[in-house]
């Protein structure tokens, strides 16, 4: 399901990168370069990010109109200013603060958390492949099909999760294994290999012909949502 972010953000380098990051996440980013205009796109987002320096109004500005405009969608301040003068007045009016430089693994976690609480996702079940449905508020499995329960293993289950946290987005072995089992992956291993052909056991109508975990030869795994 696609997250609509309304990103604004002056930095062309700064901006190019996050955009194509979150868009790898399965987010829908509309990145403007001022604050102009902002008013009238911002109810349709889901999120807006928003850098305090900016040419012609200043974030503090901006935001504030924002909220005004829309007091239901999220704001989240990415910004350099690290004074607690800023955070106390961004504070203000923002729902999270944020400074650089910084992972955009954290920033993703926070945009999620933002739009969890404002009720911009719902609780409908997520689709994968033509059989499998996830609910992701129980983290639950089911097949379609016949409404059954899928039981995974603790590890499988980390793994789907994982999975679905970063939709559409290639993830290395190493990336995947040093997450759930938060230790360094070792070249070689196929710990995670054996993992991922079990997982798929279970997923998969045709395990050896994977349409919902995609193997990326030489690079590692993508679930597209």
């Amino acid at each position: 399901m696609k997250r609509n972010v309304l990103y604004i953000e002056d930095n062309e380098k700064i901006g190019s990168w996050v955009k194509e990051e979150l868009e790898q996440r399965g987010f829908s980013v509309q990145w403007l370069l001022t604050g102009e205009g902002a008013e009238k796109e911002v109810n349709q987002q889901d999120i807006v990010i928003l850098d305090i320096m900016l040419p012609g109004l200043d974030g503090f500005t901006v935001g504030k109109r924002l909220k005004k405009t829309a007091p239901s969608i999220p704001i989240l301040l990415l910004t350099a200013r690290t004074s607690i003068d800023d955070k106390v007045d961004g504070l203000q009016f923002a729902d999270d603060y944020v400074t650089k430089p910084f992972h955009t693994d954290e920033l993703v976690a926070r945009i999620e958390v933002l739009i969890r609480r404002s009720g911009g996702i719902k609780s409908d079940r997520i689709t994968l492949g033509n059989q499998i449905e996830v609910d992701p508020e129980g983290q639950m499995i089911f097949d379609k099909h016949t409404g059954e329960e899928i039981i995974l293993t603790g590890k499988q289950h980390q793994i789907l999760m994982y999975f679905i946290r970063h939709p559409n987005q290639v993830l290395t072995k190493e990336q995947i294994y040093e997450a759930i089992w938060d230790e360094a992956y070792i070249t070689g291993d196929k710990t995670l290999m054996v993992h991922i052909h079990r997982l798929r056991q279970k997923l998969e109508r045709h395990p050896d012909s994977p349409e919902i975990i995609e193997t990326l030869k030489g690079i590692g795994y993508r679930v597209k949502l």
